[in-house]
């Protein structure tokens, strides 16, 4: 019989379109909003240099501050776009390439979508599908260089040292959940050849943070493609640290489809979570190595650590 988990105390407050939890020197914020207005998706592709995903949640956010060390990290939409690739896909970079790829683009580009583009006026390339690893961004507390914050850096974890990884033992345990949240910050439908998305969960326990950043990728008839950032905290760490984990994995499409519980259902080939059960259960060889054949560099787990604060003076 598991021991009953002492709730800490922790203070939650909310506005129409935010929620936030203060809790063991913690202050966590969730913003959700609708989907971004005409002027908005005009003056954030202005400064991406893109056109943006059909769906964009320009002004959703999740920020956690940790306030002893004023070490703060965000995810928001604005710099996770800023991750997707400008200009011609080079090796790595993990390009796509459908049969309607190239009328998709000038769709995209050219506001006169039923005539051909110029000769002379070159439709603007991107990675079309919004790949992306992105991995969340760091903000001080105070503008200045000298702030403790600004010396915080990722390290790469100690394999060798369990309390660098993160416990799916804990995270799977029936503990309450003082805080949750899903914060969409983009989708789109590929024009009509799949989707992708981005989508930040987070869940507050008595013990610890957990929060899951999922980029998906659908190409259909082509891959799968999902890129998971994991942030990891315990509140009893010593010295206080927090665990990131970074992976990537993809998959030819018939090779996830050929795994569907019914072949003559194919609803799971549309949800994040199958998708990503389905990749991860993979052998490495074929999901972080082999991969769809597209060569991109976020086929790996990377584990890094930061610490927070040392124990003593």
């Amino acid at each position: 019989m598991s021991s009953v988990v002492a709730v800490p105390q922790h203070k939650l407050s909310e506005t129409p379109n935010s929620r936030a939890i203060e809790i063991n020197d913690w202050v966590i914020i969730a913003s959700t909003n609708p989907i971004s207005s005409a002027s908005e998706c005009d003056a954030l592709q202005a400064s991406l240099g893109f056109p943006l995903p059909e769906m964009t949640f320009g002004s959703n956010y999740l920020s956690l501050e940790h306030q002893p060390s004023g070490w703060k990290m965000m995810f928001d939409t604005h710099n996770a776009l800023k991750c997707v690739k400008k200009g011609e896909l080079g090796e790595g970079d993990g390009g796509v390439k459908v049969g309607y790829a190239d009328a998709w683009l000038k769709s995209r580009t050219d506001p006169g979508t039923n005539l051909p583009l110029p000769v002379t006026v070159a439709a603007k390339h991107y990675d079309w599908t919004y790949t992306m690893t992105y991995p969340g961004h760091h903000l001080d507390s105070a503008p200045s260089t000298d702030s403790p914050s600004s010396s915080i850096q990722w390290i790469d974890a100690d394999q060798d040292n369990p309390s660098h990884s993160i416990p799916l033992s804990e995270l799977t345990r029936p503990d309450p959940i003082l805080f949750y949240a899903e914060i969409p910050l983009f989708e789109d439908e590929l024009h009509d050849n799949g989707s992708s998305n981005l989508l930040v969960r987070i869940r507050v326990m008595p013990t610890c943070i957990f929060i899951l950043s999922r980029f998906t990728l659908r190409v259909d008839n082509v891959l799968f493609r999902t890129h998971d950032t994991r942030i990891y905290h315990s509140f009893s760490s010593s010295p206080s640290l927090v665990i990131r984990q970074l992976s990537g994995w993809e998959a030819p499409y018939d090779g996830v489809k050929r795994r569907l519980p019914s072949r003559h259902d194919l609803t799971p080939l549309t949800d994040a979570n199958f998708i990503a059960k389905v990749l991860t259960e993979l052998p490495v060889t074929e999901s972080q190595q082999i991969g769809a054949r597209t060569r991109w560099r976020g086929l790996r787990t990377k584990v890094e650590i930061a610490v927070l604060a040392r124990d003593g003076p």
